[in-house]
């Protein structure tokens, strides 16, 4: 069922606010890389399995167990 389920930038934007980065950019809080805006960290997301990460799949479950 979390396969199914799309990620939105407030969905990034809601994880990020829970995790502060002490420089400016956004964390994807999968594999904690910064990125400089946050186009470039869900461009991140949606390829990370081309990278070899699974940030995909970890924010799906985050986002299936915030809506339950």
């Amino acid at each position: 069922a979390s396969s199914s389920i799309s990620i939105t930038v407030g969905d990034i934007l809601t994880a990020s606010q829970r995790q502060p980065v002490p420089q400016s950019g956004y964390k994807c809080l999968s594999c904690c890389r910064i990125f400089p805006t946050l186009w470039s960290v869900r461009t991140h997301i949606q390829h990370s399995s081309q990278e070899g990460y699974s940030c995909k799949a970890y924010y799906r479950r985050l986002k299936a167990l915030w809506q339950q």
